[in-house]
């Protein structure tokens, strides 16, 4: 394999999760991050090169130069896989310079930004006629009552750029009961200059929410597709997946394909919708433009998206793969899954009975490999490290 993988972030299991699955297939792994510490994906066994880089966000400028100046002293162009939403943001900000010297999926400045916020996806969703929750902009007028009409109480209360908003909140969004919540939400979005916007709660438990994780060749054309049935999110009800199952849903090809297919995407992709409990359509919720959580369950069930990305980047042979079936096989991140079951005991929203049912289904574990041990160790030292420290304060 003469072209090298870069891989940009190395400190959260998704990034693990693309080492392990190029690695496996013997190609040459390079990891970056702007620190060693706490980053677990550095002791796999199928790194072949980690690197400290500057801070992509407060040195921008300079981590660029760093990646291109890596590039530059390679003899072939290596494959970039930016590994969480900051980094997207970073190559896409910067994909003209970058592509230069980096086989990339993306070719169109602007699309993968444009898909991740929140905002502009909506328009684009209904441009190309998906259904997505009802939205109020804050600036509309009648803002207030549009909110009572179109969304109800209790709504939420998203944000355009998630990364920004996490980053700050440490949630995905507000969830409002009523006017003067929202307005309190609004106004502590404002205070950190982040735009957010109202939406209609589609009814449905947690395991009413779906994903079509599929990939798009250069031609645009999904090539490669499966459909997942979250269970289980944390935190709860507006969450990321820490249990979610593969099942063969056909609608979400129906409805995902033609959408990407449209507005020309290229690479991995993951659809994120939920089926109103009320009318029984699929509603979308938001769109992932790199490797997600569930890559791991992805790749056991038989689409290894960074290895398929690999092949057809640097000129392989890839042949088509839909997963037009049920396995039932199940992504777990055990650490957070526990803090979810605690939560939904809590609520009343699951029964011990069911979530001890649960727990026997074939796994996909979110860092524990038995193949690659030492990252599971690693993470589960700087787990007891932190409660350690915790305790000690008490």
């Amino acid at each position: 394999m003469n072209h090298k993988a870069v891989i940009l972030g190395a400190n959260y299991y998704i990034g693990l999760s693309v080492i392990r699955g190029l690695g496996r297939n013997n190609v040459h792994v390079v990891a970056i991050d702007y620190q060693e510490e706490g980053t677990y994906g550095f002791h796999s066994k199928y790194v072949s090169e980690k690197l400290i880089a500057p801070h992509y966000r407060k040195n921008t400028k300079e981590y660029i130069r760093f990646l291109i100046d890596y590039a530059k002293s390679q003899d072939h162009k290596p494959v970039l896989f930016p590994c969480a939403d900051p980094y997207v943001e970073v190559v896409d900000a910067h994909l003209d310079e970058l592509k230069k010297y980096y086989l990339i999926n993306q070719e169109k400045q602007g699309l993968f930004t444009d898909l991740m916020d929140k905002n502009t996806l909506h328009d684009i969703a209904v441009e190309h006629g998906v259904k997505v929750p009802e939205t109020i902009r804050i600036d509309e007028e009648d803002f207030l009552v549009k909110v009572q009409k179109l969304a109800g109480y209790p709504c939420i209360v998203k944000p355009s750029d998630s990364p920004a908003f996490v980053d700050v909140f440490r949630k995905k969004m507000f969830k409002v009961n009523n006017v003067s919540e929202l307005e309190e939400a609004i106004k502590k979005a404002k205070a950190h200059h982040l735009e957010v916007f109202v939406q209609r709660i589609i009814p449905g438990f947690d395991d009413h929410m779906y994903t079509f994780d599929c990939y798009l060749n250069k031609d645009s054309k999904v090539t490669h597709y499966m459909t997942c049935n979250k269970n289980r999110q944390y935190p709860i009800n507006f969450g990321a997946s820490v249990y979610t199952k593969q099942l063969h849903v056909p609608e979400l090809y129906t409805i995902g394909a033609p959408f990407l297919e449209a507005v020309g995407f290229k690479g991995f992709a993951e659809i994120e919708f939920k089926k109103d409990a009320d009318n029984g359509q699929y509603y979308l919720i938001e769109i992932n433009v790199r490797t997600t959580n569930l890559n791991t369950l992805l790749e056991k069930v038989g689409l290894n998206f960074p290895y398929i990305a690999y092949k057809e980047l640097t000129g392989q042979p890839v042949e088509n793969k839909f997963i037009e079936y049920s396995t039932h096989r199940t992504f777990v991140y055990a650490f957070e899954d526990v803090l979810a079951i605690k939560g939904y005991l809590k609520t009343k929203q699951l029964t011990g009975w069911s979530v001890f049912k649960s727990l026997f289904r074939k796994k996909a574990y979110a860092i524990w490999a038995l193949d690659d041990t030492k990252p599971y160790f690693n993470y589960m030292g700087q787990l007891f490290s932190k409660v350690f420290k915790k305790l000690k304060r008490k």
